[in-house]
């Protein structure tokens, strides 16, 4: 396909802090289309959604284990229906590293050690267009590589850097492991259920975003958030919340963010869908199929 000329480049920034120059240089037209702006975003308190929790590795089902098999878990002042032991990892490899950060995670939570070489080496770079965007008439266009089976861009430098689960399977399946895509609460909470944790899309702390869609060199095309992507865990669930596991951690946008935090189901399937309900569930091998 023929894609855009390359003037219309914007520089990297950061993925976790879409700076006010870099929403000036989308004209202020997406944000006056979209009450999910980046700058609202950034303005709003972190806390708006999430509620911090204390951060548990020894709790609960151990990873591959029904929730059935143990009495229900109680923690934070409520029973849970489902809840996973799973470790903690304090910070991120780079600052756009999330997907491979949450992964190893799950990963070691399944007794697998995997650095982020080695997952990149399973996952695969497309190399072929550094991702960048440019506000249309139709919405903001995200032109990235084959985002949906391997990692797009910089992860050193581009805030648009990134990969969608499917990608994200072969980490899990090159390590011996089920990965199986879910893209609704029944889904999630059945996993849960069965004690696989699930790898997710969001948005950084579950706040507003910029809705965009990428667009590949094949012109396949998903729905995304333009300057707050991010990936975490779903390890947890009763009626009313879901249990997360965070591997950003402190950052200047949020100095005290947890490891692990509750958030609504609600607000949890509101973001959950700006990302294109992209959702793996991760399992023992056994469970395959």
């Amino acid at each position: 396909m023929s894609l855009p000329p390359a003037t219309l480049l914007h520089q990297p920034t950061s993925r976790r802090r879409l700076t006010l120059g870099a929403l000036a240089m989308l004209g202020g037209l997406a944000l006056a289309r979209s009450t999910r702006g980046v700058a609202a975003a950034q303005s709003m308190d972190p806390y708006t959604y999430i509620r911090t929790m204390p951060a548990t590795t020894a709790l609960g089902q151990v990873p591959g284990q029904e929730a059935a098999a143990i009495e229900p878990v109680q923690a934070d002042n409520a029973v849970w229906k489902a809840y996973i032991q799973l470790p903690i990892k304090e910070g991120q490899d780079f600052h756009y590293t999330c997907e491979f950060d949450s992964a190893w995670i799950i990963l070691k939570a399944f007794g697998v050690d995997m650095p982020l070489q080695q997952q990149i080496d399973l996952v695969g770079i497309d190399e072929s267009i550094e991702p960048w965007y440019e506000e249309r008439a139709d919405g903001v266009i995200v032109w990235g590589g084959e985002v949906n089976d391997y990692y797009c861009g910089d992860y050193t430098q581009n805030f648009l850097a990134r990969a969608r689960g499917n990608a994200m399977k072969k980490v899990f399946e090159g390590a011996g492991l089920s990965a199986t895509a879910v893209n609704d609460r029944p889904g999630i909470e059945q996993a849960l259920s069965l004690g696989q944790p699930v790898f997710f899309k969001s948005t950084v702390d579950f706040l507003d975003w910029v809705p965009a869609t990428w667009v590949t060199p094949t012109n396949a095309r998903y729905p995304v958030v333009l300057g707050n992507d991010h990936a975490l865990i779903v390890m947890g669930c009763n009626d009313e919340d879901v249990v997360i596991r965070d591997p950003l951690g402190p950052t200047s946008t949020n100095g005290t963010r947890p490891y692990q935090y509750r958030v609504a189901w609600d607000r949890y399937l509101e973001v959950f869908a700006a990302q294109g309900n992209d959702g793996i569930a991760v399992g023992p091998a056994k469970e395959r199929g």
